[in-house]
């Protein structure tokens, strides 16, 4: 009965050990691993036309609380570095060597395109506090798609045979 027992407690700390250390190694794997949320772009770094000129990227966090749903409008939402008012539905344009450069804002985040003749390009995408985000992508649409709960939002921009043109949908 004391052979089992030691055989027991040796076995036993021969786990704790084993478990310890695998536990210590995986956690300081993991500690180099660990990323902060993808930043945003300020909107002034679009307008640089070299990339030695363009700032550092910041981090955004947006603090408007959610609208009930009967308040929410699938048209974007005016929004401008100076936070001026502009006109329901409009866009906030920026004009680049590259195109024009527009922001949407949404219930569930901001997204900003370089919209040129035949095509377009995802500047940035930022979801709001509380929402996530995807992006797919591909040559002639990109679709930005915001989450949060059973509420989504999507951006899509389309170039296929037309200038640029960008939809809003909240689903």
């Amino acid at each position: 009965m004391r052979r089992g027992l030691v055989h027991v407690l040796a076995w036993s700390l021969a786990t704790g050990a084993a478990v310890t250390l695998s536990w210590w190694g995986v956690r300081t794997v993991m500690a180099g691993t660990a990323y902060d949320p993808p930043r945003a772009l300020p909107i002034a770094a679009a307008d640089a036309t070299t990339p030695e000129s363009t700032p550092p990227a910041s981090s955004t966090r947006r603090g408007t609380p959610s609208q009930p749903e009967s308040a929410k409008s699938p048209s974007p939402k005016p929004s401008s570095p100076s936070d001026t008012p502009r006109p329901s539905g409009t866009p906030t344009p920026s004009p680049t060597a590259s195109g024009q450069v527009e922001s949407y804002d949404t219930d569930g985040g901001r997204v900003v395109f370089d919209l040129r003749k035949t095509s377009a390009t995802l500047v940035s995408a930022t979801p709001g506090a509380g929402w996530s985000m995807q992006v797919w992508k591909t040559e002639s649409w990109i679709r930005v798609e915001f989450a949060q709960g059973a509420d989504r939002v999507s951006v899509f921009c389309t170039w296929h045979d037309s200038a640029p043109r960008v939809e809003i949908g909240n689903y």
